[in-house]
């Protein structure tokens, strides 16, 4: 008896990954060009200027995360440079590994390394 294939073939998977990836360039040219429509093209965070070929720099940011949430109004989008949407995305990360709680309970990475200990006993012996 021949195994399973658990795998779509090559050709199947190709098809699949370019239907997805079509599917989902389009849903991002809707809101995107939406965004631009209704926000000036200048970055939320930093204050940058866009246009011309320096446009697709521009990003639409969804402030709650939900990529589906697209209101016609633009309230969940802001537009951000690439760089200004990294950072927010990296601070979002850090604020989810602070949010969890570690195995004794305290919140936050622990430390065991105390940078000042010490210094309160070496200041008395100034003295």
């Amino acid at each position: 008896m021949a195994p399973k294939e658990t795998r779509p073939s090559g050709d199947r998977l190709e098809r699949i990954l370019s239907e997805a990836q079509r599917s989902r360039e389009a849903r991002e040219k809707t809101y995107r060009e939406q965004a631009l429509k209704i926000h000036p093209w200048i970055c939320a965070r930093c204050g940058r200027e866009f246009s011309g070929k320096r446009l697709r720099e521009l990003t639409v940011h969804h402030k709650d995360h939900n990529h589906n949430n697209n209101p016609p109004d633009g309230s969940n989008w802001e537009l951000l440079c690439l760089f200004c949407h990294d950072n927010e995305h990296a601070r979002s990360m850090d604020g989810e590994y602070y949010d969890e709680p570690e195995v004794g309970g305290s919140r936050g990475p622990s430390t065991t390394f105390k940078a000042f200990a010490g210094l309160e006993a070496l200041l008395k012996d100034k003295k």
